[in-house]
């Protein structure tokens, strides 16, 4: 049997440490699913589908890696995946306490599902995607925590504003 994870987030925008993660999970795995999704509770800076296009271009090259949209709970959307893992990505202590709550509220909802923890390389600890917007709006180089395809789409966007 292939194990096959899914990866969920927001991804506003992906960023170095997404990408270390990836890249590390999928070869934990037979497959990786990137679920991206929008947060309820914020307002998407980047279009969900122009996010998936830039996970897609920053991925193409991981051969077991996909990219899908998702709504609604990430356990259904992990059993319609036909998979039994979550992986999500830890970068400090206060990560941990939500990502622990989350983990117990989905072992909760679907007790088959089981919640992956990587930890993230500490060069990309410190990055997160709202200090990258952050930073970009205020017109400073973001170079060093995206890739060139997402810092590209960060200066077309914020022009735009």
């Amino acid at each position: 049997m292939k194990r096959k994870a899914v990866y969920a987030g927001t991804f506003d925008p992906i960023t170095l440490g997404h990408i270390d993660l990836i890249e590390r999970s999928r070869q934990l795995f037979d497959e990786l699913v990137i679920a991206v999704t929008d947060n309820p509770s914020k307002a998407p800076f980047i279009p969900i589908e122009e996010r998936i296009s830039l996970i897609k271009e920053t991925t193409k090259k991981l051969p077991n890696v996909s990219v899908k949209p998702f709504e609604g709970l990430l356990v259904d959307f992990v059993k319609k995946e036909n998979s039994k893992i979550i992986v999500r990505g830890l970068r400090e202590v206060t990560d941990f306490h939500a990502e622990f709550r989350q983990a117990i509220m989905n072992r909760k909802l679907a007790p088959e599902i089981e919640t992956v923890f990587v930890m993230t390389n500490p060069k990309y600890f410190y990055i997160s995607s709202s200090t990258v917007k952050e930073i970009a709006l205020l017109g400073a180089d973001v170079s060093g925590f995206v890739p060139k395809e997402v810092e590209a789409a960060l200066k077309r966007k914020i022009k735009r504003k």
